[in-house]
């Protein structure tokens, strides 16, 4: 299934829990274990200011919109073999494409 708009407000409830101890999304926001994740659509992977990437996540040359977030976020580690982030991902369609509408309006 493919990306299909989602609710914002309640992708913002799942970022908070799930998402937010590893990431920020503010303009200028830190980063920490994650990269901050603003203007994250229609960047490359790897490429986030001041964040060490690790190799894989540097040469996937994969640039983020709605579709590869989609297909990301159900399993990073699948999607990018060698990522380091430790998120098993979003099973559900619906709960990626409710984070994925949040990140549209925060990022």
């Amino acid at each position: 299934m493919p990306f299909a708009e989602g609710n914002a407000k309640a992708g913002a409830k799942l970022f908070k829990t799930r998402c937010a101890q590893c990431h920020t999304v503010e303009e200028g926001g830190a980063n920490k274990v994650g990269p901050n994740l603003h203007g994250l659509f229609g960047r490359t992977t790897g490429s986030a200011p001041g964040f060490n990437y690790t190799d894989a996540n540097k040469k996937a040359n994969v640039v983020w919109g709605e579709e590869t977030l989609f297909n990301y976020l159900e399993n990073p580690k699948k999607f990018i073999k060698g990522t380091s982030m430790a998120f098993a991902g979003f099973k559900k369609d619906k709960d990626r494409n409710d984070v994925i509408a949040h990140l549209k309006e925060v990022c």
